[in-house]
């Protein structure tokens, strides 16, 4: 299904027989507004035009005549890069809505993420990191960045740890008198909870 729809948007869209290009491809995106640099111009014609959206966009990565063996995968933290530009057969990412499995043409998707399991699939092998929040911009072309806040490998967890965590959360969120303190709470249960589930899941 996935490598269906990805033929459908890898080559844009066609209507009544034209293909309708991407406003970020390279032939649709122009280099600036001209409208809107001409109307100031009239108005303020001494002072540069401010930048306008357009202008900041990059066009979209050309997407393959044909869909690749493998997708490449970036996945950072904001101290570090786990995974750079690494092929492999599949990531599973705990998107908001639901697990979420990426393959090579995939349509492009950006996806939030929620705590739980990423994993990262290479034939046999399968790593897999817990994540707390962050999101996935899957592209066309079968590139997919993953970034997360914090990440740990799950074969690094401390289930003890865990357990205490989960209880002293749920003790807390009990007896929260503000809101505040059960927003806080909740958010430490939740994220006990699921790295309970990767644990014993």
């Amino acid at each position: 299904m996935y490598r269906h729809a990805a033929r459908l948007v890898s080559r844009a869209t066609v209507v009544a027989g034209r293909v309708r290009p991407f406003s970020t491809d390279i032939a649709a995106a122009p280099a600036e507004d001209t409208a809107f640099t001409e109307a100031w111009k009239k108005v303020s014609p001494n002072v540069e035009p401010p930048k306008t959206p357009m202008s900041f966009m990059k066009p979209r990565p050309p997407a393959p005549a044909s869909i690749p063996a493998k997708l490449t995968v970036n996945f950072v933290l904001p101290y570090q890069s786990e995974i750079s530009s690494k092929e492999v057969d599949m990531v599973i990412v705990p998107a908001t809505t639901g697990q979420m499995g990426v393959l090579p043409g995939h349509v492009a998707t950006i996806a939030e993420l929620k705590p739980g399991v990423l994993s990262v699939h290479e034939g046999s092998d399968v790593t897999k990191y817990f994540v707390s929040s962050g999101f996935a911009f899957i592209h066309a072309n079968s590139f997919a960045d993953i970034v997360a806040v914090e990440a740990v490998p799950i074969d690094q967890i401390d289930a003890s740890l865990v357990q205490k965590g989960l209880a002293d959360f749920t003790q807390k969120l009990n007896s929260a008198s503000t809101d505040l303190e059960k927003a806080e709470a909740q958010i430490g249960v939740d994220v006990h909870s699921a790295l309970n589930a990767a644990l014993t899941g």
